[in-house]
């Protein structure tokens, strides 16, 4: 019985030691699995901000900061610019096409190309496609539904130019 208490606590004592070594073998695995190639470099596996907070253990678990939280979400609206001629709402196609098209950022593409949305992945937009996402709301019928006040339309334009102004 002694025994049994012994292992426990050694286990237990053993765990943040496991841990750390856990830790710095995935990252010694992502820095080797991973270069630079084109336009994807290896700095995209460090984290901003928003990720970190968004990733710790202690935010998952619901005993997050909330100034800073508030910090980071104020951080990211100050990088939000909006149209330089006052035009909020474009053209639909052009847009459907962004929102179709996952391309962009990747190591085979030209740093000046423009980047689609993947919206897709996410968002069910248009009722006619078929292939759609379910971990964000659907968005269909949006602008009906909420109406084109300009706090609406303003709104809408800064979540789609960084989410992360409004969700950490």
């Amino acid at each position: 019985m002694k025994n049994k208490y012994l292992i426990t606590a050694a286990t237990l004592l053993a765990l943040p030691v496991g841990s750390a070594f856990a830790d710095a073998k995935f990252d010694k695995m992502m820095k080797d699995s991973f270069q630079s190639k084109g336009i994807a470099s290896i700095d995209r596996l460090k984290q901003d901000a928003a990720q970190k907070y968004c990733s710790d253990p202690a935010v998952l678990a619901g005993k997050g900061n909330a100034k800073q939280a508030e910090s980071i979400q104020k951080a990211n609206m100050a990088t939000i610019k909006q149209p330089a001629d006052g035009k909020y709402i474009g053209d639909w196609k052009s847009g459907e096409r962004i929102a179709q098209s996952g391309r962009g950022a990747t190591w085979t593409d030209k740093a000046d190309a423009a980047s689609g949305g993947g919206c897709y992945n996410c968002h069910q937009i248009n009722k006619a496609e078929l292939s759609y996402g379910n971990i964000g709301p659907s968005l269909w019928n949006y602008g009906k539904l909420r109406g084109y006040s300009k706090e609406v339309v303003t709104y809408t334009w800064n979540r789609i130019y960084n989410s992360k102004a409004y969700n950490v």
